[in-house]
């Protein structure tokens, strides 16, 4: 089953060394994961002053800078992962550095037949 693991925490929590290392320790995981055949993709996001969040009103699209709402820790980044189960998925959540100072949301995908095929 595929899971989205969506990485939050603050924004400015890291300095850059630590940033740094965190992207080191990220990219070994996924390097892991994919020789386990689990990796399906992850990245970390820039932040949320380049975000753009677009709504439909009434057929209208409305676009404004920033995300959508205030909260104390930001969407940072994310892993898209094939496990054998929740459990599975939450351990590989466990080993995301951005755990130890943020929150790791385990999401399964809905799988829509009919969509393209990567």
């Amino acid at each position: 089953m595929k899971y989205m693991l969506l990485i939050y925490f603050e924004e400015n929590s890291l300095s850059e060394v630590d940033r740094e290392d965190c992207y080191v320790e990220s990219k070994q995981l996924a390097a892991d994961l994919h020789a386990g055949g689990k990796f399906l993709g992850a990245s970390p996001l820039y932040p949320t002053s380049t975000a753009t969040a677009v709504r439909m009103r009434e057929g209208r699209r409305l676009v404004t800078d920033g995300p959508f709402a205030e909260t104390r820790e930001q969407l940072g980044g994310y892993y898209l992962v094939d496990a054998a189960d929740l459990d599975d998925a939450i351990s590989i959540a466990s080993r995301i550095p951005a755990a130890r100072y943020g929150t790791v949301e385990v999401r399964p995908l809905i799988q829509l037949t009919g969509l393209p095929e990567e």
